[in-house]
């Protein structure tokens, strides 16, 4: 089996649909290269590849052939911020083109207009440019207002006639033909004028040239901004890691350190100063200190004090986490209270942050399988419309018995009209806005497939343990025997008063948090209260433990059955308790018409008694877990489309297996490396909100594909004079400018919709 590798190059120079099409069909065109997806929203190409058989330098040296510019992503965060500035004055550069184009463009029109009105709507105009009185001036004012305009508009020259010369012409090869054939027929015009033919002031299209370039450069400012919103979220999360952090090095002075406690002279926090470094200089290992106010810059390990953090950056988990010792922190969560120091453990790449903003920035990166349409289309759609704009011209030159002027308004029309730029945006705009809505409800879609998927879904397998249920042991009740029921009371209370469920938990407690076992842990977590004291404590593998609690011997056995003297107290039941919420998510998702099924390697006693506590129907139990993947595939064989969530190393043959994936944020790496969906909040309820994104972003995609591809239906053969000959009016080259312009704002503004779904 041949290696495969993934990566990402940025991509810059593309202007449509056609231009990311091209640079796909070259680069899957080089040995080594298995697939290759460019998006043209994101300007970024995905590639998998061999690398024993072709090179990042190859790829990168084919796409700049074709006259683009390609390069690896930047590590640096200085880097990308370097990159982010430049795009920033790229649309402030756009903005000042337009304003300088429309200068000229407002004036050149009145030019050219003005003179053409009669009463009553005659507007003031010089007397020495009348076309009548002074042709020549006339055709010359127009030639020196539309220059400054063609010169801040050389990149669609530039750009589209280089494409045409390598036979790939694309959006700005349409709207150069178009110009350039209404400027050289005023130009051939105006050398008419000056031989004396003062008819040919009829004939002179300076201002369709310069209003279509003004038009444009408009549309292209409104679609970088629009561009600019879909990327929010990613930016977002990149905005979210601090620039320094707080290292706390050996030092001889330590009066700048807030840990320092005078009434310890033993803190080995003493001697150590705080350092501020940049983010990128801290290694694992490293003590970092962390203010009230201030965000966490890598992951760690908590070492001393408490306080709470608002982590709801990367869960949406509204409410604050206490941390205490031992507890793991996450770069860019909030420190809200107190002051913390913490044991770096993973930094840089390594961080759940910088996980989950690769994640989202590879899933913008993915096409969904509906936009492979659209790619074909596009491929092939800028040769046809040339071809057809060509037809149009020549049928009606041939109708209206050689009117060169009306061919050519046909032809120029055709050609801008056409620019597929809505068909190219009308996918990756919305898959860019899905997966950035679904990283702030805490949602990580890893790529178009499977946001388009997760829509389709039928079935929903969830594991039991660590999904349905909490996947750790906790106390669910204390159990009395008999004869003590009618004895017990609440509250602790002394070794010699009758037992209650408390002071059975108090007992047990004082003796179990000697032990390590997950059981122990169980049921001191639950108490809370004064511990006994306790000596002489032993530990039994796989019995129990015993030792002398408050001067008594207790004995602990199997089963957490309570045994004071030689006298049996009572049981402590722990059990893996159900997730708060799970019932109600298995209901919602029954609603919207979901098959839930319930895959698991337990008893079919005790997985059938989880599945009427939650409402699963189905029960799929003691299946071990290399067959849970032949589960999934046999519902799949029946026809279903199948989602898996899951938690464990075990789950994820059957994550990859399904046809969606769904693992929780909570679970191993290995699960959530092999899911096609991170749910980060580790709640059930996430599941139903991934399906209904999915559908509604699927839905997006589908009115913004509807709408491009029916503005070209419609729009070019009303471009090329069909309700002309029907007696109706002939669409100008300005309004197709206009009117192809809207066309990519408006799919642009429909996929930002997104942003304020209630799901």
């Amino acid at each position: 089996m041949v290696a495969s590798s993934r990566i990402t190059l940025d991509i810059g120079g593309m202007h449509c649909a056609s231009c990311s099409a091209r640079i796909e069909r070259e680069l899957t065109r080089l040995e080594g290269v298995q697939s290759a997806g460019v998006n043209l929203a994101t300007e970024k190409a995905a590639v998998r590849y061999s690398p024993e058989t072709v090179a990042v330098a190859e790829m990168i040296a084919a796409i700049n052939k074709l006259g683009f510019t390609a390069s690896l992503p930047q590590k640096d965060p200085a880097a990308a911020e370097d990159r982010q500035a430049r795009k920033e004055r790229e649309v402030r550069w756009l903005w000042i083109k337009f304003i300088v184009a429309a200068s000229f463009a407002l004036p050149l029109l009145y030019c050219a207009m003005a003179p053409l009105l009669g009463d009553p709507l005659a507007l003031p105009f010089p007397s020495l440019l009348g076309p009548t009185e002074h042709p020549l001036p006339y055709a010359l004012a127009q030639l020196a207002l539309v220059v400054p305009i063609i010169t801040v508009g050389n990149r669609f020259y530039s750009v589209g006639f280089l494409s045409l010369v390598r036979l790939s012409p694309n959006m700005d090869s349409l709207i150069a033909l178009g110009t350039s054939a209404a400027l050289l027929f005023s130009l051939y015009n105006t050398v008419l004028i000056a031989l004396g033919s003062s008819l040919a002031t009829e004939a002179l299209y300076y201002d369709t040239a310069g209003a279509i370039i003004t038009l444009i450069l408009l549309g292209k400012c409104l679609e970088a901004h629009a561009k600019g919103r879909t990327s929010g979220a990613l930016a977002a999360l990149i905005d979210l890691a601090p620039a320094t952090a707080l290292v706390l090095v050996p030092g001889k002075d330590a009066l700048h350190n807030p840990l320092n406690n005078p009434n310890n002279p033993n803190n080995p926090l003493d001697s150590l100063v705080e350092q501020e470094i940049l983010v990128e200089e801290v290694q694992p290992g490293d003590l970092l200190l962390v203010k009230p106010g201030a965000r966490i810059p890598v992951d760690g390990e908590v070492a001393s004090g408490l306080s709470a953090l608002d982590e709801s950056m990367l869960t949406g988990e509204s409410l604050p986490v206490e941390k205490q010792p031992g507890d793991t922190v996450y770069a860019a969560s909030v420190n809200t209270t107190g002051t913390l120091t913490f044991r770096a453990t993973r930094v840089g790449a390594d961080t759940v942050l910088a996980q989950i903003i690769r994640l989202v920035e590879e899933a913008q990166n993915t096409r969904a399988p509906i936009a492979r349409l659209a790619d074909k289309v596009a491929g092939v759609f800028v040769p046809i419309v040339c071809a057809l704009a060509l037809l149009a011209a020549l049928l009606w030159l041939a109708v209206t018995g050689g009117d060169v002027s009306f061919a050519l308004t046909v032809f120029i029309s055709v050609l801008v009209i056409a620019c597929p730029c809505a068909l190219g945006l009308a996918t990756p705009t919305a898959i860019m806005v899905g997966t950035g809505k679904g990283a702030e409800l805490g949602i990580l879609i890893k790529g178009g497939e499977a946001l388009e998927v997760a829509g389709k879904v039928q079935t929903i397998v969830l594991d039991k343990t660590g999904t349905i249920t909490q996947g750790r042991p906790v106390v669910t009740e204390v159990i009395l025997p008999a004869d003590k029921v009618g004895q017990a009371i609440m509250g602790a209370v002394p070794l010699s008063a009758s037992p209650s469920p408390c002071s059975i938990l108090q007992l047990a407690a004082s003796l179990e948090r000697y032990s390590e076992h997950p059981i122990a842990r169980a049921v001191v977590a639950a108490y809370e209260g004064e511990y006994l004291p306790v000596e002489q404590f032993k530990a039994h593998v796989g019995q129990g433990v015993e030792g002398l609690v408050d001067g008594k011997r207790v004995v602990i056995k199997r089963g957490v059955r309570v045994f004071v003297d030689d006298e049996y107290l009572g049981q402590i039941v722990v059990q893996d308790a159900i997730r708060p919420g799970s019932a109600a998510a298995i209901e919602s998702l029954q609603k919207m018409g979901m098959e839930m099924v319930m895959l698991t390697g337990d008893s079919a006693a005790t997985a059938g008694a989880v599945a009427q506590q939650v409402g699963v129907s189905k029960v799929l139990a003691e299946v071990l877990p290399g067959d849970k993947a032949s589960e999934i595939k046999r519902l799949q064989q029946g026809g279903s489309i199948v989602a898996m969530v899951g938690d464990g190393i075990n789950d994820a043959p059957a994550l990859v297996q399904a046809d969606v994936g769904m693992a929780f944020g909570g679970g191993t790496d290995v699960a959530m490396e092999s899911a096609s969906v991170v749910l980060m909040h580790s709640d059930l309820r996430d599941v139903a909100t991934a399906i209904k994104l999915s559908r509604r972003t699927l839905r997006t995609i589908k009115q913004n594909l509807f709408w491009a591809f029916g503005y070209n239906v419609v729009g070019i053969p009303l471009a090329a004079g069909l309700l002309f000959a029907f007696g109706g009016p002939l669409l100008s080259p300005m309004l197709a400018a206009a009117a192809m312009s809207l066309s990519s704002v408006s799919v642009l503004a429909n996929a930002l919709r997104l942003k304020a779904a209630k799901l």
